[in-house]
């Protein structure tokens, strides 16, 4: 009984240390774009991006204008593929935790947006494998019935 009580408190122990580094992701979250070079960059172009259906030829052609900004943006946040050199490889749980809430973010701002064709779309870019797409399209779900509930 001992060692499970202990058992009990140390898992409780690591999803505190966990929860406490993914709320400290989500205060300095995108801090960088509150600053040159990318604030003047973002401010200009985002409402450009919002009517703009994610990965069309549009969007990729107004993220090409922007690209000093989104370097500079991948280059100072972990929770981006682009990061890393071995992309989402090199990437811990926070990192994916956060990447994964920015993109559900991001889909919300589209008037078209949806996460599951998002998902696809992040799969070929980023190499996805299967199973880890299937972790987030499980967790947009429950994401969604807790929003309805």
């Amino acid at each position: 009984m001992k060692e499970t009580i202990e058992h009990i408190k140390q898992v409780n122990d690591y999803i505190h240390l966990f929860t406490s580094l993914l709320l400290q992701a989500g205060t300095n979250h995108d801090r960088s774009k509150l600053e040159s070079p990318e604030q003047e960059i973002f401010e200009k172009y985002t409402p450009l991006l919002h009517g703009l259906t994610y990965g069309s030829d549009e969007y990729k052609e107004i993220m090409l204008e922007m690209s000093i900004a989104i370097q500079h943006h991948y280059s100072e946040n972990s929770h981006h593929p682009e990061f890393y050199k071995d992309g989402i490889s090199g990437m811990n749980l926070v990192d994916i935790v956060e990447m994964f809430c920015d993109w559900l973010a991001a889909v919300a701002r589209h008037a078209n947006g949806d996460i599951m064709k998002s998902l696809e779309i992040n799969k070929n870019r980023f190499e996805m494998s299967d199973q880890l797409v299937s972790i987030f399209q499980n967790t947009a779900i429950l994401f969604k019935k807790r929003e309805e509930s």
